[in-house]
């Protein structure tokens, strides 16, 4: 990564944060990357219960686009493609992330960067794919010309009043307990021990941007510990991220987040699956960084997933903000953070992890493993 990599005329005075980067620090996007994926595609993941995954995924509010013996497809009500691949397999687990690219040369131009092949997609909706892997060895697709499905019913946004602006009138308020009725994908959390040589790989390769820079207390000249990263869309506004990374001694899925329409279809969803036996792990609440009003549950194989609504949309001119990294500072209002969230909740499998980081080739050390244990408890 050139950390004198040019940013957008007038970027360095757009901010949205109280901080943003000194003279020498990571610019949060490449010079000259391969190519600039447009969004997220979907998510695949594996799982050994394909009918207790539809449970959920409905309960959960997604449609089922198409269900074979050994895969579930589920989209959202925008149109565009499924956002969640389910295949069987032995255990549940995440698989990687698939990115959209923006044009059909833009596989071409990857494959050569990257000495592979441009392919087929198997599956519906047809398409072509390059298949790639991350520094931390997650599997990353990009894909183009799959089939676009069909919008579907909305769960429409609820009118409010405020203040003296009425939108209603001899109307209460009733909404309905149902799924929060997924819109479409946002984003995608992964957790690695070798965060720079990752975050620059997605910056460099897929031309992805910097939104927020988050570092460790007393640490900050060792660089950043987590970054929350958007596509580059130029003067087209994108999710503040799309994919967010954090440092850390384990290495893949964190979680993935799925837009709603209204803070009344987040909270009357989130009753839904409380009254069917679901477990929140955090909520409800508002971030800071991307703003997003959120909600954390786990599925029954205990991976999170978050409904969230109201999130920021920036355009390519905005410089990333820095701030410290803290539990607290992971919302503007809501509950406290969780150890669920936090993942930090003692186990052997945690011990084993953090162990074998601090044995391995990589960027977790004592002093980043100290700092990281006292921002989450911060």
């Amino acid at each position: 990564m050139d950390e004198t990599a040019p940013r957008p005329a007038g970027a360095a005075e757009i901010t949205h944060s109280p901080q943003g980067g000194l003279r020498g620090e990571h610019p949060g996007r490449s010079r000259n990357p391969v190519i600039k994926v447009a969004d997220l595609a979907w998510l695949e993941f594996e799982k050994p219960d394909l009918h207790r995954a539809e449970m959920f995924a409905r309960d959960f509010g997604f449609a089922v686009a198409t269900r074979t013996p050994d895969a579930l497809y589920l989209r959202g009500t925008l149109p565009g493609t499924y956002c969640l691949v389910v295949r069987r397999g032995p255990v549940s687990r995440f698989v990687g992330p698939v990115f959209a690219a923006a044009d059909g040369s833009d596989l071409s131009r990857l494959a050569r960067a990257a000495g592979t092949d441009v392919r087929e997609l198997d599956g519906p909706g047809g398409g072509r794919v390059v298949a790639l892997r991350d520094p931390s060895g997650v599997p990353v697709r990009v894909v183009h010309g799959t089939e676009q499905l069909r919008a579907l019913p909305e769960q429409a946004p609820l009118p409010l009043n405020s203040g003296t602006t009425l939108r209603r009138t001899n109307a209460p308020q009733r909404p309905p307990r149902e799924p929060a009725r997924i819109q479409r994908l946002g984003h995608v959390v992964l957790e690695t021990p070798v965060f720079g040589r990752a975050l620059d790989w997605y910056l460099d390769t897929l031309g992805m941007i910097v939104s927020d820079f988050l570092f460790l207390d007393g640490q900050r000249e060792r660089g950043p510990t987590m970054a929350f990263i958007r596509c580059d869309r130029g003067a087209d506004p994108a999710d503040h991220h799309t994919l967010a990374m954090h440092l850390g001694p384990g290495t893949g899925y964190v979680h993935s987040a799925y837009q709603v329409a209204d803070l009344d279809a987040l909270a009357a969803g989130g009753e839904y699956l409380a009254e069917r036996g679901y477990r929140r792990a955090w909520g409800i609440g508002r971030h800071i960084q991307g703003s997003q009003i959120f909600d954390y549950w786990r599925d029954p194989d205990r991976l999170m997933l978050e409904h969230f609504t109201d999130g920021d949309r920036f355009d390519a001119s905005i410089a990333p903000g820095w701030a410290p990294m803290t539990a607290t500072g992971l919302a503007q209002w809501g509950p406290p953070v969780t150890r669920d969230f936090l993942g930090v909740q003692p186990s052997p499998t945690l011990v084993r992890t953090v162990l074998r980081a601090l044995r391995d080739d990589n960027e977790i050390d004592t002093a980043r493993l100290t700092g990281l244990m006292k921002a989450m408890n911060s």
